[in-house]
């Protein structure tokens, strides 16, 4: 099992990843959540462009990625997990429990550091919220977070198996949060008891700073509402919101490709931090 997924992650990774994002487009037409604000063919191509950059540059730079990783941290028995003889199904568990805070707590981290948020705004400029959103990240924070993924696999030790299921989870789950679809409200506050919703995630782009310092989860819910940091819903409502960053509205900034890649080398940041009391207020 291990040798076919080490041969076939790419594949099977690029399978999910077209079939779920034209599931969420799809979607998208069928029942959209918020009418958009600007051109949608114009930030798709600048969107999706910036990620088929990122999708190559990964590649050349970790040629083995997050698989090769958890494949050499097998082989040399380093992590948590390679020093016990655990059920598949409790070490999957573990994994993809553990793994999921790490990413909570990377975000968390990416509004609370200056310099971080710096690359992490890119995410955040975007002027509507949809499919392409949940994609849309800064090179360099693509790469510092495959490097935490990497620390994480190396003193976790997750299986092949677990790496590849998380890499697929955080894919998918971060297009179907950041879709502009319309849930049922019933159905959606029922799932948001489990998992992280569109409605719950697009609280989080708001431009109103405790807005957006909050609902940081990506896929368990559970996170936020442990450390303090959910919140129901924005006090706009989800049609009348402002999607963005105040500072940072004109699409040659922050819709054209050219404009994002130097997002983060623009102006200056000043004294953005969390603050967990307004992130709160209105809840």
């Amino acid at each position: 099992m291990d040798q076919f997924l080490i041969a076939h992650e790419a594949a099977i990774r690029m399978g999910f990843f077209f079939g779920v994002f034209a599931l969420m487009a799809f979607w998208e037409v069928l029942s959209p959540r918020r009418r958009p604000a600007i051109s949608k063919l114009l930030r798709w191509g600048n969107n999706l462009g910036l990620v088929v950059f990122n999708s190559i540059l990964l590649r050349l730079i970790f040629p083995a990625a997050a698989l090769g990783v958890a494949a050499f941290a097998g082989e040399q028995g380093w992590g948590l997990l390679n020093h016990y003889s655990l059920p598949l199904w409790l070490s999957l568990a573990i994994s993809l429990f553990v793994m999921d805070l790490v990413i909570y707590l990377q975000h968390v981290l990416m509004h609370a550091i200056p310099i971080l948020w710096r690359l992490h705004r890119v995410h955040h400029a975007d002027l509507d919220y949809d499919v392409t959103t949940g994609a849309r990240f800064h090179p360099i924070e693509i790469i510092l977070s495959m490097l935490i993924k990497f620390a994480t696999i190396v003193v976790l030790g997750p299986t092949i198996v677990a790496v590849v299921i998380f890499e697929i989870v955080l894919n998918a789950m971060a297009m179907f949060n950041h879709a502009n679809v319309r849930l049922p409200l019933p159905l959606d506050r029922v799932l948001r008891q489990l998992v992280v919703t569109p409605d719950m995630h697009r609280v989080h782009h708001s431009v109103d700073h405790d807005e957006a310092n909050s609902n940081f989860g990506f896929n368990l819910a559970l996170w936020d509402r442990l450390f303090g940091t959910y919140r129901d819903q924005p006090r706009a409502g989800h049609e009348e919101m402002i999607i963005g960053i105040q500072d940072h509205r004109t699409p040659g900034e922050v819709t054209w490709i050219h404009g994002i890649l130097w997002l983060p080398f623009r102006g200056t940041v000043g004294n953005y931090a969390i603050n967990r009391s307004r992130s709160l207020k209105g809840k």
